[in-house]
């Protein structure tokens, strides 16, 4: 079953007009953070002791692997140590603790970078050393990505943001057009394609306007994708710039992609000598009593950009860490915000009455990966690993379609997310 065709093309409810032309909510830092030692797979070890006073752009971590990317602090303060917290991802994780002074003493934690009369190789050690990762919520470092290019006709960034609810990536880029026009000019250079593409849905006539004014003479076009979901999926999206498919990375077809936060983030370290300190963070739902984008430090507890919305609207709500498609239901706001962290979804909890599954087979039908969630949700309730395995478990990107599709109200994603964590731990044994 191929992607792109028939009923996967769905137009879905954004209710994006909750925070998309609202003022930013600058956010008053939190007297404690804590910054997360693991983004992605990449995973830090402590460069300061318990005591040590740092402050904003201070390196905190360095990465213990080729996963290479280190952390630095978003306050200024005193360092209480590490701490084992329960991280987004619904795993325990390493914290740094920072206990804040709000001095907000920084200090410049690169020299000022000029891509243009750089080399390529001096670019991507930049990059490497800037800590730059996937803000669009994979985290994976960006310098990996960008380490040898081979065949690269098209350098993609994705600004497409087709999650319901979230409005982040688009805040971040009607705000610092500049940024992103610097941090996107030097990833072109970085993927040695002759020329980019900035994707956008159609409907963000605004957005189109700046970016179009931001990289008019650059070899950067801005090109309007439809408002259906899932577009902003690299597949998705290479198809519908390219009209071409590949099986395992993008580079098959010729293209290399990053999000735009990401962009924005590099334009920063490179003009500001800033790192990833801060975060754009989209706080929506019918369950926050003022839905807004946030501005925060990375670290600060999910618990405080609730209650600096309002907070909840009711007693029994659905967290969410992300957009309600692909993110992840949380059991508390305890949890910190981190480098990959764009949203959090707040919904009043509705009891939805659950069948059997009908074998409709319509989850099947709109699986934008051509996969079969239905059987895969069957073996992983067996464990019978063979079949699991003939399924392609691990190309499941956890959109959520086909929980939304599904008649019988079965959460189908989660038994999906079930089989790939039994995979990766019977591939461990």
């Amino acid at each position: 079953m191929s992607f792109l065709t028939g009923p996967m093309h769905y137009h879905l409810e954004g209710h994006k007009e909750l925070t998309a032309h609202k003022d930013v909510l600058i956010l008053e830092e939190p007297d404690d953070v804590y910054v997360p030692l693991v983004n992605g797979r990449a995973t830090c070890t402590p460069v300061v002791q318990p005591g040590d006073k740092v402050c904003v752009g201070t390196k905190l971590g360095e990465p213990v692997d080729h996963w290479y990317v280190p952390v630095f602090s978003p306050v200024s303060g005193t360092v209480v140590g590490v701490e084992k917290r329960m991280s987004a991802a619904l795993k325990p994780a390493e914290h740094l603790h920072i206990r804040n002074d709000h001095k907000k003493t920084a200090v410049r934690a690169f020299e000022p970078f000029d891509h243009e009369s750089a080399t390529r190789e001096e670019v991507l050690e930049f990059t490497k050393n800037a800590g730059m990762l996937g803000l669009g919520g994979a985290g994976f470092p960006t310098f990996m990505k960008y380490s040898k290019p081979e065949n690269i006709d098209l350098f993609i960034i994705n600004a497409v943001e087709c999650e319901p609810y979230l409005t982040a990536d688009y805040r971040n880029a009607m705000e610092n057009p500049k940024l992103m026009r610097e941090g996107a000019l030097a990833l072109l250079k970085l993927s040695t394609a002759p020329k980019g593409a900035i994707a956008v849905k159609e409907d963000k006539t605004d957005l189109i306007a700046v970016l179009k004014d931001a990289f008019a003479g650059t070899a950067i076009e801005v090109k309007t994708v439809p408002d259906i979901y899932p577009s902003g999926w690299e597949r998705t999206l290479v198809y519908m710039l390219t009209g071409k498919r590949y099986d395992r990375l993008p580079a098959e077809a010729g293209c290399i992609l990053n999000n735009v936060s990401t962009c924005i983030a590099l334009g920063d370290a490179m003009l500001n000598g800033k790192p990833i300190t801060h975060k754009f963070v989209t706080v929506s739902g019918d369950g926050v009593a003022n839905p807004q984008n946030v501005y925060c430090p990375v670290g600060t507890p999910s618990g405080t950009l609730i209650q600096a919305c309002g907070g909840y609207t009711a007693e029994d709500v659905l967290l969410i860490a992300g957009g309600p498609m692909m993110g992840r239901a949380i059991p508390n706001d305890i949890f910190v915000i981190g480098p990959a962290n764009n949203g959090l979804t707040v919904l009043k909890h509705k009891e939805e009455k659950q069948v059997k599954c009908l074998r409709c087979g319509r989850c099947t039908e709109t699986c934008p990966s051509g996969l079969q969630p239905v059987r895969i949700n069957q073996y992983e309730k067996l464990k019978d690993l063979e079949a699991l395995k003939t399924l392609d478990v691990m190309s499941c990107i956890e959109c959520g379609t086909c929980t939304f599709i599904c008649p019988s109200k079965l959460d189908v994603t989660e038994g999906v997310r079930r089989a790939k964590r039994y995979l990766q731990l019977q591939a461990k044994k």
